[in-house]
């Protein structure tokens, strides 16, 4: 026996390998795969073929691995009449190989190619002797040993066939036809009977000295290693193994002793994705969890459900930290540890939603393990026969989970029928499948950060450290508490709400407030689909005095990047909460919720002087190192070397540092080891500093105009820069040809030239230069019911065009609202350029001129406005007509409206007809009648 201890502490590979040693002997392992080398299929006995065959590859698991050995050894034992059959269609998993034998083995029977099954009546011959039954080995009192069965199949195999048709004699050792010596003997390799030296499997090849058989007996005695392969000694006694036990003891023994009073342990039993799905008593299959398809297992022999981390990141669900981490021991001994658990999370199963609790670990083949606790709690009986799990509902009716049999390749056609289908007229498509996941990063791939990891943990560990600067709020004079009522939040916000609150008590970050000042909550929902917790603190913003201190100029900052070729770049994790507030000044950090009052004791995001604050300490910090090989801008860390050797130190050395201040980063939104790097806004490698591109995609995939309006758009852009373009009426004139009334449009290469050249000017200095300090920046902003557009500027000078198109849902906002969504998005990406500083936005909708007065505000404008806080701009009226430039990138893909008019056209002949009285009147005849009348008027 092992002992507790050393049974815990060895690994599971070693752990098996000890079984086989104790209870499978090599010469017995030998002899199952000789068995299993020389079985053969006898008439048309198809099923007691697969059953041997299935028990053969349990038995010797180096011979029916990989798949493909599995297969060849199935095919090479069928009878000749349905091999090349099953050999030619090229299948790469053993259960449509077995399929297609059956079936092929049934055709022959039919067609009298093979001999049919033999029955039960017909179990005796005629001389009184048992036949060979091939249902033997499906009983149970009457199981017939694999090599006993083999070898009445290869006695009865010639005779059950049609007989021995040529001319070489029978032999009576082997009971096989053959010309000369018999080869069934012992084998020249390994002394072994049943197989020649050519075949052996074995790779210690037998002593050829006949003549020493002492040494021969001794070496009998002394069997191969089975864990080294040497000669001379047994496993148990193997160097290798002894030295893996002893530091596998003392690796657990500290294990348990770091785990006995904080850790939970757990027990799970995963295998491969491809063993479950070749293995009849594995349940695994494909589901929904939280609207997305995962690989579910489901173990009972794991105590708890767990998910991988690649899976949990995506998941909607907060991540709650255990108040113990939880040990969990996988299948190969190795111990991993779980320090967070999803709750509630979503699980779809054949239309029916269940509610289950994730442990993330890193996992091997599948995203999902379903453990006791969720089959426990559901009552679920897993049926390996049937490949589907049963749940038992209350309405009596059980739910059935079918899940996805394995190995079964359905709707594949071989190359001949799809050849035959296209020419029937059918429909091919070819598609590329590719893996869109990119390689998580681990801090283990890259040297140096290898060694700090608790400088990037997961979560930070609570409350800071009282550092040499801490958040101060210092308020005008005559100022008074300010408290605002909590504002109405959604039944998934107050849900998300409680959980935050939750979590920031269990930090230390806030706690209960009997404050006078009280700010409100809102929420502001993540890229991921998570909800981030913000305080409205603006009316406590507006009475609280500016802290001035200086942020760097982003130009004296590259200055300092000339001739580096290396970088590494590091973002603080939640950085503000790694600062702590002024004991005096935490009553002013209260805020009122639902479930009451609170304060905080770090640095609360939506501070007026939070970014000056915090670069205060930064600077503090990394004062040794300033301006040597290492620039500081909030939050963000950018180290430069000009070697590989120097940066390796230079990285080490501010790693150093912030494990000695107890700054955290978040691993995640880090990059090292950089020949590249992009910061703040610009391009930096061992070229240069160049410009963003992303500053001038709107400008460089302007599409070609096709109609006189676009062509008046691009040049209403162009020509508001046209006093930094030499020559621009030059340059221009073929375009402006085309928007005179009259002209036929026409593009030829004259526009086109004129197009891209002006295309480039604006797109390269001095249409486009590089900030200088940080002062005088102005944004312009427009949208349109297409597009937003914005230009940052300073002193009349652009530093960056931007643009986009509005998203589906955005087309339903209203005017308001987009005009405020682009004054957002100019902030959003140019928030590198305008935090900490003043700014000037010029937009064309008045109304947003008051946004900060406004008492009304819908959720999506308060969270808006809850960014608009964290800078210092002044929105100001620009008429629409002088906004020329955010106006063209706003409606840069706006599509010209067409109106297809007819024309009426009324003439009235009313004057040719008084023309054509006159002539006629004034005829010969016309004057006689008149005055004939007029003597008939008098006579009557």
């Amino acid at each position: 026996m092992l002992g507790l201890e050393t049974a815990n502490a060895t690994a599971w590979e070693d752990f098996k390998d000890m079984i086989k040693e104790e209870y499978c002997h090599r010469d017995d392992i030998h002899k199952l795969e000789d068995e299993y080398y020389g079985l053969k299929m006898v008439g048309s006995e198809i099923e007691t073929y697969t059953k041997l065959s299935n028990d053969y590859a349990a038995l010797c698991p180096n011979m029916s691995r990989p798949m493909y050995r599995r297969i060849e050894l199935y095919i090479k034992g069928l009878v000749p009449e349905i091999r090349s059959h099953v050999t030619s269609a090229n299948l790469t998993t053993i259960q449509p190989v077995v399929r297609l034998a059956h079936k092929l083995t049934n055709q022959a029977v039919e067609e009298g190619r093979l001999p049919k099954r033999i029955s039960a009546a017909e179990g005796t011959s005629s001389d009184g002797k048992r036949k060979w039954d091939g249902n033997q080995g499906k009983d149970a009192n009457s199981t017939q040993a694999p090599a006993q069965q083999r070898k009445t199949d290869n006695n009865k195999g010639t005779q059950q066939q049609g007989g021995y048709r040529g001319s070489y004699p029978k032999c009576n050792k082997c009971n096989r036809h053959h010309n000369g010596a018999c080869n069934k003997g012992q084998c020249q390799r390994c002394n072994k009977m049943g197989h020649e030296a050519k075949d052996c499997r074995s790779q210690f090849p037998a002593r050829q000295n006949q003549q020493q058989p002492q040494q021969q007996q001794q070496q009998g005695n002394n069997r191969g290693c089975f864990k080294c392969g040497a000669m001379g000694h047994m496993r148990k006694d193997c160097p290798e193994l002894n030295q893996n036990r002893n530091n596998n003891q003392g690796a657990g023994n500290n294990e348990q002793n770091n785990n006995a009073g904080n850790g939970a342990r757990g027990r799970a039993f995963v295998i491969g994705a491809g063993e479950a799905r070749n293995d009849p008593n594995v349940v695994a299959g494909k589901f929904l969890l939280d609207d997305r398809y995962v690989s579910v297992l489901f173990d009972s022999g794991a105590d708890a459900s767990y998910v991988s981390l690649r899976i949990s990141k995506k998941l909607k669900h907060p991540h709650a930290l255990l108040s113990s981490k939880r040990v969990v021991e996988i299948a190969n001994g190795r111990n991993i540890e779980a320090s967070h658990v999803i709750h509630d999370c979503t699980l779809e199963l054949s239309g029916h939603t269940f509610s289950i609790d994730l442990f993330p670990v890193k996992l091997g083949s599948f995203d999902v393990v379903i453990g006791m606790d969720w089959l426990s709690k559901h009552r679920a009986e897993i049926l390996c026969q049937e490949k589907a799990v049963r749940i038992p509902r209350r309405s009596g009716q059980p739910l059935i989970v079918q899940v996805n049999k394995g190995g079964e390749v359905t709707g594949i056609i071989s190359l001949l029928k799809a050849q035959k289908c296209l020419q029937k007229g059918h429909t091919a498509i070819l598609a590329l499948v590719t893996d869109t996941h990119e390689k998580e990063k681990r801090i283990e791939d890259f040297p140096v950060v290898r060694d700090y990891p608790e400088v990037f943990p997961e979560e930070l560990p609570g409350l800071p450290p009282h550092r040499q600067v801490e958040f101060q709020i210092e308020l005008a004079p005559g100022a008074a508490p300010i408290a605002r009522a909590p504002y109405r939040l959604a039944p998934a916000e107050l849900k998300e709400l409680s959980t935050q609150l939750q979590e920031l008590l269990d930090k230390g970050f806030i706690r209960p407030s009997s404050s006078p000042w009280g700010a409100p909550v809102l929420f502001v929902k993540k890229k991921d689909g998570t909800f981030r917790m913000c305080i409205d603190y603006r009316e406590l913003n507006k009475v609280t005095i500016k802290n001035r201190y200086p942020l760097p100029r982003i130009d004296d900052l590259f200055d300092q990047l000339q001739g580096s070729s290396y970088y590494s770049k590091i973002d603080l994790r939640s950085g503000y909460h790694q600062l702590r507030v002024r004991n005096e000044d935490i009553s002013k950090t209260a805020f009122r919720t639902r479930y009451g009052h609170y304060e905080f004791l770090v640095m609360p995001f939506g501070m007026t002087n939070a970014p000056a604050v915090f670069m205060d300490l930064m600077n503090r910090v990394c004062k040794p190192y300033l301006d040597k090989f290492v620039i500081v801008f909030i939050d963000d860390i950018l180290i430069y070397s000009k070697s590989q050797e120097e940066h390796e130190r230079h990285l080490r050395l501010i790693l150093e540092l912030l494990h000695k201040e107890q700054l955290y980063a978040k691993f995640s939104k880090c990059d090292f080891w950089l020949r590249e790097v992009h910061f703040l806004g610009h391009v930096v490698n061992k070229d240069g500093i160049h410009v963003d591109p992303a500053k001038i995609d709107s400008i460089k995939n302007w599409p070609t105009p096709k109609t006189p309006t676009e062509v008046r758009q691009f040049l209403g852009l162009a020509g508001y820069y046209r006093r930094f373009i030499k020559g621009f009426s030059k340059i221009a004139q073929p375009l402006m040809t085309l928007t005179h009334k009259g002209i036929v449009y026409k593009w030829n290469e004259a526009q086109e030239s004129a197009f891209q050249r002006l295309k480039d000017n604006l797109c390269s200095a001095p249409i486009l230069s590089l900030p200088e300090g940080s002062d005088d920046f102005v944004v312009y902003c427009d949208a349109s019911i297409h597009g937003l557009g914005c230009v940052l500027m300073q002193r009349e000078k652009v530093i960056a065009y931007a643009s986009r198109q509005l998203k589906t849902h955005e087309r339903n906002y209203t005017t308001h609202d987009l005009e405020l969504g682009a004054v957002i998005f100019a902030l959003n990406i140019w928030r590198h350029y305008l935090y900490g500083t003043k700014c000037t936005i010029y937009t064309d909708h008045r109304s947003l001129e008051h946004i900060f007065r406004q008492k009304e505000l819908n959720m999506r404008q308060r969270r808006w406005v809850e960014l608009l806080n964290d800078y210092e701009c002044a929105i100001k009226y620009h008429p629409g007509k002088a906004n020329v430039v955010a106006d063209a990138l706003s409606r840069k893909d706006t599509t010209p409206k067409r109106v297809r008019a007819l024309q009426l056209t009324i003439q009235s002949n009313l004057p040719t007809q008084i023309r054509n009285a006159q002539v006629e009147v004034l005829k010969p005849k016309n004057i006689r009648a008149e005055s004939l009348r007029g003597s008939r008027q008098r006579l009557e």
